[in-house]
């Protein structure tokens, strides 16, 4: 097996204001809400359209959800599933999951049938935050979930007087208002968690063993697994980030959050990590290039955490020119590999910094990053954070270190790596040994401990920074009532790495259109 000692070639290319041994403390995540919130109690935490959140006033909600969901019977430990897309509710429900002690689990609100009711049964779900537009897709499957009671919010909830009601009155006239059957027991308004001024905030006894999060992950054979994120792993990669990316808390920065919270690199870099900074967070719930273009120039952000596929989008827009986007002073790149044309461009656009890194779920997520002062390799995802360890290791046996510049799996170990896999004993085996966490990416570590990923051993394909599993795909091609075999496959794509090719042989005497499969893997897959 590896040894366990580990050289560190990489620390001879830190950056000199970056401690390696930093000393991490094993705190509830909830508590850089709580520092900012007494620190800094009047600076925006948050902003998004006509509402703004202080720190003292997010807490204070945070805290009264927390104890509205304890007296509906939400107990330290259950999992409380939020399915929705990044609004100021989104922050509030997360931090009230927590500070009631019990599990977050974050949904993609394009997920379908197949993928629902596989996450909410795995995960034991108890409660459900969810978005009112989604309320049809979820209420077809409440005889097959676990979920007990529903609360559900609309865009409405997240904005104050006059637009709460205008938006009302448009959903109305538009006919895209979503009836939904309240009652006071099973489904209930947003408003339910603020009828009490009583607040909580669960004790956490062992930060590094009590859950946060159940972050939902694939696999090779296409079954998504839960990811046991501690407060502790969290608390740990937020201290790791914020100490490689220092410069960020010398200004009081503001987030540009279009990365969805569901996804844990949008949560660590966009709600976490900006607490800890008591940053200001601009919530984007949906992605079109031209709005987002607007929000920089209004919004005037300073930070910007996003993927390849984003900045890409960004600069072929045809009036680029006429925004005013220099007040970006940082970009983090992650999700997929930055190609040196977009990231040359945007650079030259707006003279941010972009530092580009990698992660992946089971750490919760970020491991590498360039540094802020230094070499800055393009291609490359840069050095491993502070008190994080990287090896390369033989793809065969995983049990040889390799030296520099040899390709082999990626193994990490760090105080951010996950305690396993949520009931998968075999699974965590498997990814976990001997205190190495082994990642299955192909990779080459340099001289200089920079490492770059140049393939993978798992059969993945990566479309706009999202992990998509062919066989996933596969099995729902195989339930179309025509087809007799499927494939499918990633392709080189230009602005979203990969796209899913997919190859379909008809059953005899069958003819199958193309818009056929599309439509049926629409209704059974997330967009």
């Amino acid at each position: 097996m590896p040894e366990t000692h580990c050289p560190r070639p990489w620390l001879a290319s830190y950056d000199p204001l970056v401690p390696y041994d930093l000393d991490i403390e094993a705190v509830p995540v909830f508590e850089y809400l709580d520092r900012s919130a007494r620190d800094f109690p009047e600076r925006e935490a948050l902003r998004f359209q006509n509402l703004r959140l202080t720190y003292a006033a997010l807490q204070e909600r945070a805290e009264r959800a927390a104890a509205a969901l304890r007296r509906l019977g939400v107990g330290p430990g259950d999992r409380v599933a939020i399915m929705l897309p990044n609004l100021p509710q989104t922050m509030v429900a997360y931090w009230a999951v927590l500070k009631a002690g019990a599990v977050a689990v974050m949904v993609n609100p394009l997920y379908m049938e197949t993928e629902l009711l596989h996450q909410l049964g795995d995960a034991g779900c108890s409660t459900m935050v969810v978005l009112d537009h989604l309320w049809p897709k979820v209420a077809a499957l409440r005889e097959r979930l676990p979920v007990r009671r529903y609360i559900v919010t609309g865009v409405a909830d997240g904005l104050r007087f006059p637009l709460d009601m205008l938006f009302g009155l448009k959903m109305w006239r538009s006919g895209q208002r979503v009836e939904v059957p309240y009652d006071r027991d099973t489904v209930m308004r947003w408003g339910v968690l603020f009828k009490s001024r009583e607040r909580l905030s669960h004790r956490i006894a062992d930060p590094a063993e009590d859950l946060a999060l159940l972050q939902y992950t694939g696999g090779t054979t296409g079954i998504a697994k839960g990811v046991m994120i501690t407060h502790a792993n969290l608390a740990a990669n937020v201290q790791q980030c914020a100490t490689q990316l220092h410069a960020f808390a010398k200004a009081q920065e503001s987030f540009l959050a279009i990365l969805p919270f569901f996804h844990v690199y949008g949560l660590t870099v966009n709600l976490n990590l900006p607490s800890a900074l008591a940053a200001t967070v601009y919530p984007i719930p949906r992605y079109s290039p031209a709005d987002l273009l607007r929000a920089i120039h209004t919004l005037r952000p300073t930070i910007f955490p996003g993927a390849p596929s984003i900045y890409g989008s960004l600069m072929r827009q045809k009036d680029l020119a006429s925004y005013d986007i220099h007040c970006l002073r940082y970009l983090v790149s992650g999700s997929a590999p930055l190609p040196q044309e977009v990231q040359r461009s945007f650079h030259e656009m707006t003279g941010a910094e972009i530092i580009e890194g990698f992660g992946l779920t089971e750490a919760s997520p970020v491991t590498h990053l360039n540094p802020l002062n230094g070499v800055r390799k393009s291609g490359s995802i840069g050095l491993p954070l502070p008190r994080t360890d990287a090896r390369i290791v033989d793809l065969a046996t995983g049990n040889t270190v390799l030296e520099p510049n040899q390709e082999g799996e990626l193994c990490l170990r760090g105080p951010q790596v996950m305690r396993g896999y949520w009931k998968r004993p075999e699974d965590t085996a498997a990814a976990l040994r001997d205190g190495w966490l082994y990642t299955g990416d192909v990779a080459v570590m340099d001289e200089a401990g920079y490492f770059t990923i140049v393939d993978r051993k798992k059969d993945l394909v990566i479309v706009g920074g999202y992990n998509v599993y062919p066989r996933e795909i596969e099995e729902v091609l195989y339930t179309h009532p025509k087809v007799k075999e499927a494939a499918a496959v990633g392709l080189p794509h230009p602005t979203r790495g990969e796209a899913i090719k997919a190859y379909v042989v008809p059953k005899e005497g069958q003819t199958v259109q193309r818009s056929e499969i599309v439509a049926w893997c629409r209704q059974k897959l997330a967009n």
